[in-house]
């Protein structure tokens, strides 16, 4: 059993004031792995209390030192791709593989894109030739709170960390209860890249306890979340008292419209797309609309391939999913497809219960519903597992129509051989994100949606500005 009880508080581990025990459950066993302590007021105090203490110094470092503070982060990430995959494999049930590979690589790849982002960055600027004694300043907006989901941990730990880090931001970081272990590796990497003290803290809690403490705590500048719209919406009434800045990264309830004219893979696509990371990622293609020429073919070919998709141990090397996260989630997932069921929704992949093989571990069978309705509950809720729904469509204008009939509007796609069509209707999806055809966003391209998706953006120069405050200074002596 792993026994991590410790918070990185100041540039040390240190007990924690008030902690209580928390065990860590291995999905793939729905055994414990690992005991970790949740927080208490206290704790979160004195993080805040470190990370104020750092800023002044930490803003005024060269920018040229922070990035090379996270040049030198980035080394030593890369050598431990090993201790992250196994951390996530055993707590967020990942499959080995595509923890090395997805999991740890998605946090490779974010920093290199900020260190090349942060890079070309103009901290101070002209504002224009028509007022040449006039700059424009971006400073960093101060001790930052940065609560992580579960479901991608090191994607979301360094889009955060990361930005306020070369923005100059101190922080105090909680990520998820669920899978707390990658986090402690990553502070530990933190530490050895030689942070000052206080710039990084780490502080393990739940929503309820650290979560609610850092959203309404007066000393902290900003909080970056990532998770439920329910719980956005709670961290935004906590955050409301001390007028602090607020960036959510919420869920979302994609569509992926396939026109007749779809290349011959765009089904298949879709599908597995769907079916990544057990079907726990915002920005997953839940939705799939299919034109009513190509309905059937469609439907076929998803339950086709929603039926090659295995199942199997986290654990275990291969290309199979992995379990859902937890048991709650497991029975939320199996609640949502008896729900389709009920509604009428026409089951062709899939169903209630663990696949064949599995009577332990939270495994959910590769889904997929076709005959679904907009208004069916599978169409609105983001069902966060391996769960999709096929909707029909006649005419462009109600695939429109359909694919913004939802509250959430973070990813949608488009799948058709028509270069106008597909641009045309890329402008009139109400998302924070269009993928074309297959054509995943390219490096340092922001990642954030709009209505109950969030606010802000993450990832490359947006990611960076988000940690940023806009100061005009006028009457700047000439250089």
């Amino acid at each position: 059993m792993i026994e991590k009880r410790q918070f990185y508080i100041n540039g040390a581990w240190v007990d924690p004031i008030e902690g209580r025990d928390h065990p860590v459950i291995d999905p793939s066993t729905e055994e414990p792995c690992a005991i970790i302590s949740l927080g208490g007021k206290a704790d979160t105090d004195a993080a805040v209390a470190a990370a104020k203490a750092a800023f002044p110094a930490w803003m005024n470092t060269p920018v040229e030192e922070r990035i090379a503070l996270v040049e030198k982060m980035l080394e030593i990430y890369k050598s431990r791709t090993e201790d992250l995959a196994q951390a996530m494999t055993m707590e967020m049930g990942a499959p080995i593989d595509m923890s090395r590979a997805s999991q740890v690589g998605a946090g490779t790849w974010h920093t290199s894109n900020f260190i090349r982002a942060a890079k070309n960055f103009k901290f101070i600027r002209p504002l224009g030739d028509h007022a040449p004694n006039d700059r424009i300043v971006y400073e960093p907006i101060g001790v930052c709170a940065m609560i992580t989901p579960w479901n991608w941990p090191m994607n979301q730990v360094t889009l955060k960390v990361v930005a306020a880090a070369i923005a100059g931001c101190t922080m105090v970081l909680k990520p998820s209860e669920e899978s707390p272990l990658n986090a402690i590796v990553f502070a530990e990497i933190m530490h050895d890249a030689g942070f000052p003290a206080g710039v990084f803290n780490l502080v393990n809690g739940d929503g309820v306890g650290v979560g609610s403490q850092l959203s309404s705590h007066k000393d902290v500048d900003m909080v970056s979340f990532t998770g439920s719209t329910r719980a956005g919406i709670a961290i935004s009434k906590a955050a409301a008292d001390t007028l602090k800045r607020v960036h959510l990264e919420l869920g979302g309830k994609g569509a992926n419209i396939i026109f007749a004219d779809a290349d011959d893979k765009a089904v298949k696509r879709g599908v597995l797309h769907m079916m990544n990371n057990s079907g726990q990622s915002c920005n997953a293609p839940s939705r799939m609309l299919v034109q009513k020429g190509v309905y059937e073919k469609a439907v076929e070919t998803a339950a086709e391939v929603a039926n090659s998709v295995t199942v199997g141990n986290a654990h275990e090397a291969g290309r199979h999913i992995g379990p859902v996260v937890n048991e709650a989630q497991f029975n939320k997932i199996q609640g949502l497809i008896q729900k389709g069921i009920d509604e009428g929704a026409r089951l062709v992949a899939g169903g209630t219960g663990r696949p064949e093989g599995f009577n332990r571990g939270f495994f959910v069978k590769p889904t997929v519903f076709a005959d679904v309705t907009n208004e069916m509950t599978i169409a609105r809720e983001e069902i966060f597992g391996p769960v999709l729904s096929i909707i029909p469509f006649e005419t462009e204008e109600e695939a429109i129509r359909i694919a913004n009939d939802t509250v959430y509007g973070l990813t949608n796609y488009i799948q058709t051989q028509d270069g106008d069509k597909s641009n045309r209707i890329a402008l009139q999806l109400r998302s924070g994100m269009v993928e074309i055809n297959g054509q995943s966003r390219g490096a340092g391209a922001p990642f954030g949606g709009m209505k109950q998706s969030g606010n802000g953006r993450e990832g490359g120069v947006w990611g960076i500005e988000d940690f940023l405050e806009v100061k005009s200074v006028a009457g700047w002596a000439a250089e």
